[in-house]
C-alpha cells in the first residue's frame, strides 16, 4: 500500500526457512515506529501493548493468516485476543487499554 503503515511482514523463502534442527525462520517483521507511537496515542493505548499487538499480528501473517475477508479477519482477531490475553495485554480491539 502506498501509505505509512504500522507493521509489515516479510515471509522467508522456503529455501531459507530451515535454520537448524527443530528451528524454523518464518520471516521478518518490521514496525513503523512513528506510526505505532501516533496510533497508540490516538487510540489511548500504551505503546508497549500496541507494539505487542502489532508483533503478534505480524507473526500471524507469517503463519499464513490474513484479514482480507470478514471471516478471515474474525479468525485472526480472535487469535490475537487469545495470544495477547496470555501476555496480560488487554483486548486491542476494545476502546481503551487503560494505558497499562
Amino acid at each position: 500500500k502506498d501509505k505509512a503503515t504500522n507493521v509489515l511482514s516479510f515471509p522467508a523463502p522456503k529455501s531459507m526457512q530451515k535454520v537448524a534442527p527443530g528451528m524454523t525462520h518464518l520471516g521478518d517483521i518490521a514496525l513503523g515506529f512513528e506510526t505505532c507511537v501516533r496510533e497508540a496515542s490516538e487510540q489511548g493505548k500504551s505503546l508497549k501493548n500496541h507494539i505487542l499487538h502489532l508483533s503478534v499480528h505480524g507473526a500471524l501473517h507469517l503463519l499464513g493468516y490474513d484479514h482480507i475477508r470478514d471471516d478471515e479477519a474474525e479468525e485472526m482477531e480472535a487469535l490475537e485476543r487469545a495470544i495477547l490475553k496470555g501476555l496480560n495485554v488487554p483486548d486491542p480491539y476494545a476502546a481503551n487499554d487503560d494505558h497499562a
